[in-house]
């Protein structure tokens, strides 16, 4: 494990303490997805075959934003890329190196806050981001950050939650997504756990197309999720399989740099 930049804003190191708290929660998950072989995408495991975020991957240099335990730099090592994953826990990281050592894959992974990438200008062809900075980083520090660093023509793909997942959670209580909007959409952005410290960023479509617009991004596809017909129940508390067939619980954006 390699040293990244500094920590930067105060709440990337709270959101550090609280996933090095919950990093031995996240073991067993972890060893499942280096396990397979056709990702599996999100809170339900729906097929990639079903969701397609990786169709146009192509293989070549690829940085995981937000790695946790690395199963997606995994997947995309297997598919003749070069991934380089980056994390803000140390926690994280060392299950990461654990499975890197039993399945014989190795490739860097560095402690570091993705709204402050260690890399050059165009290091990279592919960026990927399953609910780590694209839910846990500012968006309006990490998406340029990931716009300096990708090469012409690169890609960028982001799998989180819902923006009507997150307008209908109460963020106070903590209980399952209700079937009323409880957030106001304008000027949505930052969301504090109490319980932990940590914080959540999510914005509204609106803002986030403007957002990859003035970074230089196309938008190729918006992707609502829904789980298959034989989906469990999710292990997260904070949405049930009933509510996710109505709404999108999750949601994918392929983005490419011009």
């Amino acid at each position: 494990m390699e040293e990244g930049t500094e920590l930067g804003e105060p709440y990337v190191q709270a959101n550090r303490e609280a996933w090095n708290n919950y990093a031995s929660d996240y073991v067993d998950a972890g060893y499942k997805g280096w396990l397979e072989n056709a990702p599996q995408w999100g809170i339900f495991q729906i097929p990639e075959s079903e969701v397609g975020l990786l169709k146009d991957f192509q293989g070549g240099d690829v940085v995981e934003l937000g790695c946790g335990t690395a199963y997606v730099s995994a997947w995309l090592a297997r598919r003749n890329g070069n991934p380089v994953g980056i994390d803000n826990s140390p926690a994280q990281l060392t299950t990461a190196a654990s499975f890197q050592k039993e399945f014989d894959l190795e490739f860097p992974l560095i402690l570091g806050n993705a709204e402050l990438l260690p890399f050059k200008d165009e290091s990279f062809d592919f960026a990927i981001s399953e609910y780590g900075a694209s839910i846990w980083c500012d968006p309006y520090r990490w998406i340029p950050e990931v716009a300096r660093v990708l090469r012409p023509g690169g890609q960028l793909v982001i799998l989180e939650n819902s923006i009507v997942l997150v307008l209908c959670q109460d963020w106070e209580q903590e209980t399952v997504a209700d079937e009323k909007l409880l957030q106001s959409q304008f000027g949505m952005h930052r969301f504090e756990d109490l319980a932990d410290n940590s914080v959540e960023f999510h914005i509204s479509h609106g803002e986030k197309i403007h957002l990859f617009r003035s970074c230089g991004f196309e938008i190729e596809e918006l992707i609502e999720l829904q789980p298959p017909e034989e989906s469990d129940e999710t292990r997260y508390a904070f949405v049930d399989l009933a509510w996710a067939n109505k709404w999108p619980a999750e949601e994918a954006w392929i983005v490419r740099k011009k």
